[in-house]
Parts: structure tokens; sequence; C-alpha cells
């Protein structure tokens, strides 16, 4: 018992560092657009979003019963199998925040959890109705409808913005959507603290069903709530940006417009699939979204590479985290010396990772909104070579009169030999 409930406790830390890591992988859902169009301070906007994650938490536990009594059968489940999905979990959210990819945590945390039952207990342990229906289903339906729904919202306002006739009504606009943009963004952050922050309170409550302190079906706790909440919250305000870097201006050139119809599109497909305990993908809707609000401005790019790069991991996540689970859980399974070297590989896996993000470290300072480009007549003005700098420019007409008369030449005194094809001046 007392071995129990010590790795009970190992579990229960174990899933609020996977909170925690979910919290600065997944700030950028939230605030990248908002800081790359200017809008907030990159500082201000992660402090802002961490307080809304942590008032999302108390919201809803629909996502939470969803993962603690849907995905995975709690019958005979050891609580081992909880250990080893996160140790898969948190390895695959670390990794692609050092590459800055906006992969999906909720997918790595679901495909932990599925390799690791899959190898504890074989294929039964997993009920694969509620995995397609509320997990794979959305997973490809989300980005979809939030990048449609963006690129419409944003064809719609820039149509309304035609109207726009000079440069002070244009700044007066351009305000207006800023604000809008901080108001949208805050709804994600609501909206991720009601989705994903629930998600650690399901792992936890299905670790404390797997120990015996719950009965089957029992909701979160309140301590279980709070905990999972200030995680988050946590590190939502550390930011992560090499992946807001990636979100804010890797995938597309934003404009306030732009901004303000992804953020309001991705935020209205989340709460609505909290809402309706769909365990849906943050990353996925909101990446989906900036795609859809690149295209929907006439002339707007989308930079396909990096986008193809970010589809790659959305492909990935789940059978790469559901293989390090399932290693980790076959290493579990071999007893406490098992665990012990689980753990050991969790923490020089994640010392390794963040060792290699030293080498070319990423702050808010790399996020912020780059200044507005030259214009045509300044740029050709700057590529003019400039006079040779021996000596000053008159500045007036006089001064250039007077410079001509003491550059004259000085006539030689009586008895010398001049040079001259060398007069002394002065």
């Amino acid at each position: 018992m007392e071995h129990i409930t010590l790795l009970l406790a190992i579990v229960i830390v174990t899933a609020l560092v996977f909170d925690f890591t979910n919290g600065f992988h997944d700030t950028a859902n939230a605030m990248a657009t908002t800081i790359s169009t200017g809008a907030l301070k990159p500082k201000t906007a992660v402090a802002m979003s961490a307080a809304l994650n942590l008032v999302g938490a108390f919201l809803s536990v629909e996502v939470a019963k969803t993962i603690s009594g849907g995905i995975i059968n709690e019958n005979g489940l050891r609580t081992e199998v909880i250990f080893a999905a996160l140790v898969g979990a948190i390895l695959w959210n670390l990794l692609t925040w050092l590459v800055g990819l906006p992969s999906s945590s909720s997918h790595a945390l679901f495909g932990g959890l599925i390799g690791a039952a899959v190898m504890s207990a074989g294929w039964s342990s997993v009920d694969g109705g509620t995995v397609v229906t509320k997990v794979l289903l959305p997973a490809v339906a989300a980005p979809v409808v939030a990048g449609l729904a963006a690129l419409l919202a944003t064809r719609l306002t820039y149509r309304i913005g035609g109207k726009v006739r000079n440069d002070a009504q244009e700044k007066a606009t351009a305000k207006g959507y800023r604000a809008g943009q901080i108001a949208s963004a805050g709804l994600v952050s609501l909206a991720h603290g009601t989705n994903d922050a629930q998600k650690t309170m399901g792992i936890i409550t299905l670790a404390l069903v797997t120990g015996g302190v719950l009965s089957p079906g029992s909701n979160p706790p309140v301590w279980v709530i709070v905990s999972a909440g200030m995680a988050i919250a946590l590190g939502t305000y550390l930011g992560g940006w090499r992946i807001i870097r990636t979100m804010g201006s890797g995938l597309t050139e934003l404009k306030p417009p732009q901004g303000f119809a992804a953020q309001t599109s991705a935020a209205t497909v989340i709460l609505a699939s909290s809402h309706l305990g769909f365990s849906l993908s943050t990353t996925q809707s909101c990446s989906g979204a900036v795609m859809g609000a690149g295209l929907g401005r006439r002339g707007g790019v989308v930079r396909w590479s990096t986008a193809t790069r970010m589809f790659v991991a959305w492909g990935l996540t789940l059978p790469a985290a559901g293989l390090v689970g399932a290693g980790a859980e076959f290493l579990t399974k071999q007893g406490t010396w098992g665990v012990v070297v689980v753990a050991m590989l969790l923490i020089g896996g994640s010392a390794a990772i963040w060792l290699l993000s030293r080498r070319k470290p990423v702050g808010h300072g790399d996020v912020a909104p780059a200044a507005e480009p030259a214009g045509v007549i300044t740029t050709a003005i700057a590529a003019v070579t400039p006079p040779p700098t021996g000596a000053a420019a008159p500045a007036t007409t006089a001064d250039a009169t007077a410079a001509t008369d003491l550059k004259s030449t000085i006539p030689a005194p009586a008895g010398t030999v001049a040079d001259p094809a060398r007069p002394a001046t002065v």
C-alpha cells in the first residue's frame, strides 16, 4: 500500500508537470496573433492568458469526464499505466516545443494513454468508439471548420472595412480591431482553460480511481481542479516563445482584422466542443483559423512549407506519443526498478531537450512585431551613395565662400624656391 501511495503521488506530480508543459506549449493558441499584430505586448499577453486559463479551468468538467471514464476502461487499470502515458506526452510536448512546432498536447496525452493501456492490457482496454467520435473526428473537423470560419470572417471584415477612405479612418479602424483582438484572445484563453486544463483533471481523476481513492465515474475533486488550473496558468505565463513565433509570423503575416477573425473563429469552435464534451485540440483549431485568416485577405499568403511541417507533426503526435508510452509501460511492468528507470529517462530526456534549447534561446523580444517596412522613397534615398566624408558640406553660401578664401595659395618667402607643382596651402 505504501508503494501504491508513493506511486500515486508521483503520478499526480507528473500529471501536473504535463499540465505545465501544456500551458507554455499552447500559449501561442491564444496570444500569437495578438502579439504579432501589436495589439498587446508579449509579457502582458501571456499574463492575461494565464489568468483566464485559470478561470476557464473552473467552468466545466465535461472533457475531464470524457478522459477519466470514456477513452480507457478503468476496470483493472494499473496506476503505472497513467505514469507511462504521461511520460510519452511530456517528452513529445518538449520535443515539438524545441523545434517550434504547434503540435497537439491533447493528442500527445491521448497517444501516450492509448499506447500504455494497450501494452498493459491489450486493445480491449481502449474504447474505440469514443476514440473515433470524440478524438479523431474532432481532430479532422476542428481545423477545417475553424479555418473556413476564419476565411469567411476575414473576407467579410475586409468587405465592410473597404469603405475606409483616409489614413485617419484606417488608423481608427485598426485600433478598433486591436481592441477586438484583445477580447477574442481572452475568449480563446478562457476556452483553452475549459478544454485543456480538464485533460489533466481527467488524468489525475483516472489515477485516483486506479489507486482506489475514488470510485469509477467520479467527478474531479476540487483540489484536482485547483491544482490543474494553477499548473496550466503558470506554464502559460512563462510563455512558449518558440511556438508563438511560429504561429504569429511563421505561417502567414496577419493584420489586425485577420487576427480578430482568426481568434473569434477558434474560440467559437473550442467553446462549442467543450460544451459537447469533445476533447479536440486547441492547437489545431487555432492553427486552422490562422491559415484561414491568411487566405481570407486579398494577396495574403500562407507559408506552406511551415504548414506542411506542422501537418506532419499533427499526424505523428498520436503514434509517436503512443510508442513512447508503450515503451515506458513495458518498463514499469518489470517492477519498482522499471518505474525508477522510466522516471530517470523522463528527467534525463527533459534536461537534454532544455539544454539543447539554450543553444538558440528564444525570448519575448523575438516575438514582438517587426517595425513597418520602409517606403519606396525612403528606400531609394538610402540606396544613394553618400559623398566622401573627408570634409563636411558647407551649410550656407557664405560658409562656402569663406572656405574657398581660407584655402588659397600662399606665395613662398623671398630667397626660397617654391615647388610650383606643390603650392603651400592652409
